[in-house]
């Protein structure tokens, strides 16, 4: 059973030392095996996509568990464990650490050519592959910044990702797990899980439950006109006062109540910072959605150009003018055999950790 979650650790700035790395390889590759022959491809994909099976994962090949390089390092020792034999595996490993994220989307393609999948099978996975990104870095919008995208796939078209974001002001890192077979819809709560020993305040999280009226508001506001639109965009920063609910408009003579957003129900909220009336991208982002009238908010969501921002600015027209609340909840809800990179809890054992190598080669 996956244990659903989110893990948060501390920023790594160090390295790995190439002696590490190598027998990280060296034993991920013999667990890859073992696992692939008994349990099959589908299942290692499974269990990639639990973020403690990952992490406990890590700390068997000695990484630190509180660190967020266990999620770069080890994604790239299970890459090249299986570098060469990913075709009689039947598991796939694109993306990585900066930009090679970016080049997710052509590995995805090249190896879906290399095993014969169907075109339209490919181009889905590349579509999930760019909406997972999308959804971690616009929908739940915790103060993480995206550096890490992986895609785990396998012949049979199931598929897990691994994203880590970091958070320099509160220097820790963040990463987030999906998997194929557990969604339902891209846009709802799609997420393995959600598990931190840190909860964020000021969290914008449009894939709760409790967004869904949000969501289908926010899709209305651009199925109307642009202009109808931006008016309620500069209402909401022209009129909105902390502690009065109601606000004269420039003619003096008509009165707008907009949503009581009182001390008493928030101590943060982001309207007080921002200015979406003035924005020139985002005007043209939205005049775009208004122009192509998406059908849901996932489709929404796809449009190019549409960012945190943009999902910002409708999420709070929703709210505070039409009183649809979206979710301002953190969505956020170890194993050591080798020692760790950093001797906690003690200096990698190197002996044993050959030792173990070997013996899984002699049950392979």
């Amino acid at each position: 059973m996956i244990n659903k979650g989110i893990a948060t650790f501390t920023l790594d700035y160090g390295k790995c030392p190439k002696w590490l790395f190598d027998r990280m390889v060296l034993l991920s590759k013999r667990m890859i095996y073992a696992i692939i022959a008994e349990e099959g491809e589908d299942e290692f994909i499974k269990r990639i996509s639990d973020p403690v099976w990952f992490q406990s994962l890590g700390t068997v090949l000695a990484f630190d568990w509180n660190a967020s390089g266990l999620t770069t390092i080890l994604t790239a020792a299970l890459k090249e464990a299986i570098r060469g034999s990913e075709k009689d595996l039947g598991i796939f490993i694109c993306g990585g650490k900066g930009k090679t994220s970016l080049k997710t989307p052509e590995q995805i393609i090249n190896w879906a050519e290399r095993i014969a999948m169907p075109e339209k099978s490919a181009s889905a996975l590349v579509y999930n592959s760019k909406m997972a990104a999308k959804v971690d870095s616009s929908l739940v919008q915790d103060g993480f910044d995206i550096y890490h995208h992986a895609f785990f796939f396998s012949k049979n078209g199931a598929w897990t990702v691994v994203q880590q974001g970091m958070n320099i002001k509160e220097n820790s890192a963040r990463r987030y797990h999906w998997y194929s077979k557990d969604i339902k819809d891209l846009i709802e709560e799609p997420h393995s899980g959600i598990t931190s020993d840190l909860k964020v305040k000021e969290v914008l999280n449009m894939t709760a439950n409790k967004s869904k009226q949000n969501r289908g508001l926010s899709t209305e506001l651009v199925s109307q006109s642009f202009n109808t639109l931006m008016k309620d965009i500069t209402l909401l920063r022209k009129y909105y006062t902390p502690l009065s609910q109601t606000a004269t408009l420039s003619n003096g003579k008509e009165q707008l109540t907009l949503l009581n957003l009182e001390n008493k129900e928030f101590n943060w909220h982001p309207v007080v910072t921002e200015d979406f009336s003035k924005s020139k991208y985002l005007e043209k982002i939205l005049w775009r959605l208004c122009d192509e009238h998406p059908e849901n908010y996932e489709n929404l969501l796809a449009t190019p150009g549409v960012g945190p921002k943009t999902i910002r600015a409708l999420a709070l027209v929703s709210e505070v003018i039409y009183g649809a609340k979206p979710s301002y909840e953190d969505p956020a809800r170890y194993s050591f055999a080798h020692g760790g990179k950093d001797a906690t809890p003690y200096p990698v054992d190197c002996k044993t950790y050959d030792q173990t190598i070997d013996n899984i080669k002699i049950l392979m």
